[in-house]
């Protein structure tokens, strides 16, 4: 067994045995797609308004949480896209998860369009009325822009969640280039809140 020891302040990092040298180059864009290719997610449509007014969005595979308290969700956004644009101008976003009957949605957001709204059914959300779709998603939650972190050719943003409805719905998921369905069918219902409880 290693026995791990701080190292003083300024100290390079140690090479972790059997690792490659730091200097090694980053893996090629095909070596990183076979990565993220074998890592099957939930399929998320994010939507928004640009300064027009008119509902902007995109497929995402790259929502993550990132911390409970507070509610705060994070996703990969291409840095030079409308959808980025106006999510900037507007300052919030929808989450919209898709269940297995929304692969219609998600192709429809993931390709160019003048108007993707115009092939979903959408309505605003009854809080910040930001763009809900309405029949593809079984999850959706608006979200208050809290941070953006350009990387790359992409920005991270984090969302604080402000709001969340769930209906019944299995869950659509992405993996390897190929939709499927999650096969433990629809999830069981939400645990109820600790003061929800019945004595």
């Amino acid at each position: 067994m290693t026995t791990l020891f701080p190292l003083p302040a300024g100290s390079p990092p140690r090479p972790v045995p059997g690792s490659r040298s730091g200097t090694q180059p980053p893996v090629s864009v095909a070596g990183f797609r076979d990565l993220m290719g074998a890592f099957p997610t939930g399929v998320a449509v994010i939507t928004t308004y640009g300064a027009d007014g008119r509902p902007r969005g995109l497929t995402c595979s790259s929502l993550a949480s990132v911390t409970a308290e507070p509610p705060t969700v994070s996703v990969g956004l291409t840095t030079r896209g409308e959808t980025l644009r106006a999510l900037r101008e507007h300052g919030g976003f929808a989450v919209n998860l898709l269940h297995r009957y929304g692969r219609h949605a998600a192709e429809v957001f993931a390709r160019r369009s003048e108007n993707r709204f115009a092939e979903v059914a959408w309505a605003p959300s009854p809080e910040a009325g930001l763009p809900w779709l309405t029949e593809a998603a079984f999850v959706t939650a608006d979200c208050r822009v809290t941070r953006l972190t350009e990387v790359g050719d992409h920005t991270v943003v984090l969302g604080e969640v402000s709001d969340v409805l769930r209906k019944p719905g299995t869950p659509l998921l992405y993996g390897a280039r190929e939709f499927a369905v999650w096969p433990g069918g629809e999830l069981p219902p939400p645990l109820p809140a600790a003061g929800e409880l019945a004595s």
